[in-house]
């Protein structure tokens, strides 16, 4: 039961985090190869691929030599900051205070933006658009590449993790190949909130176990975690709303 539960979770953290970061990546790359073409935004995309794969070959060694405790707190507390980031904008995006991401609009930016660099440049046309790719998967990937060791590390969850990153990847390209734009009817704003929450809990479950405590039902208090910061923010977004009018008024 509470290999299930753990198991679960993890992978449904790593896919929502992942879907939200290949999303945004896959956008900066459909943004360069339509402006030089897919050759130079593959090639930066594979360069950073790589960088990222011995990026996960070096760490693994050296996570399984750090004390399991001091890992599991390490960890926790940067989840839990982590989570928290995205919670933060996911809470100010719903009450509409902050504009809500668009797709759409960061291609349209994007490549307004290498189309300039290109006229400027345009002998190094190709190999900007091609770092504007690279930059935007490693970036990216780096955020994958953490949120993945972070839930899967500790209870031997890196395999599950994986398949669930390895799976948004997946569905994102596949999505992406299809319909050759930007996904923006993707609900990310949710996404971001739903991960935030995930990614807390999780915080919040491995510094307390690092540092020596119980759960009650062991991994079970995982989901009954991921309820409490789900309606705590659902409560401050509806405060956020109600405070909006005042602040504007007070502002004019």
């Amino acid at each position: 039961m509470t290999n299930w539960t753990a198991a679960t979770s993890a992978v449904s953290a790593a896919f929502l985090a992942s879907l939200v970061e290949v999303v945004e990546a896959f956008t900066i790359v459909l943004a360069a190869s339509v402006v030089r073409g897919w050759r130079p935004a593959l090639a930066g995309a594979a360069a950073a691929l790589a960088v990222l794969a011995a990026l996960v070959l070096s760490l693994g060694p050296l996570i399984g030599r750090i004390p399991l405790d001091g890992l599991r707190v390490g960890i926790g507390f940067l989840l839990l900051l982590f989570g928290l980031r995205w919670l933060r904008k996911a809470i100010l995006r719903a009450a509409g205070l902050i504009p809500l991401h668009d797709e759409e609009s960061a291609f349209a930016e994007e490549a307004e933006e290498l189309r300039g660099l290109a006229r400027f440049q345009p002998s190094r046309a190709d190999f900007i658009a091609g770092l504007a790719a690279f930059k935007a998967v490693l970036l990216e990937g780096v955020e994958v590449v953490f949120i993945v060791i972070a839930v899967g590390t500790g209870r031997g969850l890196l395999v599950p993790a994986s398949l669930g990153a390895l799976a948004a990847c997946v569905l994102v390209l596949a999505v992406g190949a299809v319909v050759h734009r930007p996904l923006s009817r993707a609900p990310e704003n949710t996404l971001k909130f739903l991960v935030g929450v995930m990614l807390s809990a999780f915080g919040v479950f491995w510094t307390a176990e690092g540092l020596g405590g119980q759960w009650p039902g062991a991994d079970v208090a995982l989901p009954s975690l991921a309820a409490v910061f789900g309606l705590v923010a659902l409560g401050l977004v509806q405060a956020a709303r109600a405070c909006a009018p005042v602040a504007e008024l007070a502002r004019t």
